[in-house]
């Protein structure tokens, strides 16, 4: 998970206000893409990636002004991995297609949990359903 953690500090260093700008026209759509993952060992990851969708879109919109800017740096950072076709495990390897993706998320979430765990308190989500192990 280390690797991960550095993985996801890194690509979110990358994440400036303009880059969030760009991702949140997108996020509509890729919130259509993400429902159709079929990725069923990692069933939590689905609505792990609509829960930081609603993060950035709250936070971005001023609807919720709590989210610390590395927080929505690294759940942007998720969201844009988790839409990429190339990967560093194509997504359509069987069985293994997503665990990438289920990791940068995770590492995402666990490190800012209490961040998102207040948003989730804020919008009445349980936030066991989303801290669930993959």
């Amino acid at each position: 998970m280390a690797e991960f953690v550095r993985f996801v500090n890194n690509g979110a260093s990358l994440i400036t206000p303009a880059v969030v700008e760009k991702v949140i026209r997108q996020i509509p759509v890729w919130k259509a893409e993400f429902t159709q993952i079929n990725a069923p060992k990692y069933p939590h990851l689905v609505d792990q990636l609509e829960f930081l969708a609603n993060a950035v879109e709250d936070t971005y919109e001023g609807a919720y002004q709590e989210l610390p800017y590395f927080a929505l740096a690294e759940a942007v950072f998720a969201l844009t991995y988790a839409h990429r076709k190339v990967d560093v495990i194509p997504d359509s390897i069987v069985d293994l297609g997503h665990a990438d993706d289920s990791s940068v998320v995770r590492a995402v979430i666990l490190q800012n949990e209490r961040a998102f765990e207040k948003y989730a308190r804020t919008q009445g989500i349980d936030w066991q359903t989303i801290t669930a192990e993959p």
